[in-house]
């Protein structure tokens, strides 16, 4: 069975009734997931979702690009809703350096907001990082990171991948694992300690091969997890096991 450790069902239903997404994951054998929200409505629906379908967990925060919307209102409405017995995490949160929606400085401040959010509440950390992996961790390190938290989505290299999992942090990869280019990402993939190691859909984005290019959903996660599989040179059972297991213990469900 795998845990889809990272979607967004809020954006997913766009296409189709999320029972039947979340139908589709069982049946191709996802046993829990993830969905994350992005800012103050999506939060709600992350919530109302989770509670809906068994097996669905929700993480609520503001992603970096909408870190001008931060206000003491939206702080004081995370932390009602890090009381709820189904959100596991705070995020996704982080640094988007690619975009300039939001500048780098009001994106910092808020990144350590979510950082303490985490850390007081005793929930994981879900981190964004797109072109702003040594930023993301210098922030880490001066705050001190909460006790347990991921990169989603893996993108860096080799010499930052020892420097996020010298600080404790869990990876999760994507369905970019997939694609032709990406032989970064499966040398990063076998670089990982196994009970560091995370897959993720990102649903609706990334989809994996053979779906590239189209709407992703959390029944794919299998094929992020098969290509993870191979890079590993270990079975997929194995990977499934392991990878269901690390993201048990980052949100606290083990």
């Amino acid at each position: 069975m795998w845990f889809d450790s990272h979607c967004h069902l809020h954006l997913c239903e766009d296409d189709a009734p999320v029972a039947s997404i979340v139908e589709r994951a069982r049946a191709a054998g996802v046993s829990e997931m993830v969905t994350v929200g992005i800012d103050a409505s999506s939060n709600v629906r992350a919530i109302e979702l989770a509670r809906s379908h068994g097996g669905v967990y929700a993480s609520v925060g503001l992603h970096p690009n909408d870190s001008g919307d931060w206000e003491p209102d939206l702080a004081s409405e995370l932390e009602g809703f890090l009381a709820a017995d189904v959100v596991v995490a705070v995020g996704e949160t982080g640094l988007d350096f690619y975009r300039d929606r939001a500048p780098q400085d009001v994106q910092d401040k808020v990144f350590r907001a979510h950082i303490e959010l985490a850390k007081q509440h005793d929930k994981a950390l879900i981190i964004h990082t797109r072109e702003s992996i040594d930023a993301a961790l210098d922030v880490l390190e001066a705050e001190g990171p909460p006790e347990r938290y991921v990169f989603h989505c893996w993108s860096g290299d080799p010499d930052q991948l020892e420097r996020a999992l010298g600080t404790g942090a869990f990876v999760s990869f994507a369905g970019n694992v997939t694609f032709k280019s990406a032989d970064p990402l499966r040398t990063a993939a076998r670089l990982v300690p196994t009970d560091r190691l995370l897959v993720e859909t990102d649903a609706p984005f990334l989809a994996p091969v053979p779906h590239r290019g189209q709407r992703n959903e959390p029944a794919f996660v299998s094929l992020v997890g098969a290509a993870v599989a191979t890079a590993r040179d270990e079975e997929v059972e194995e990977v499934a096991e392991v990878t269901t297991r690390n993201a048990k213990t980052l949100f606290g469900l083990a």
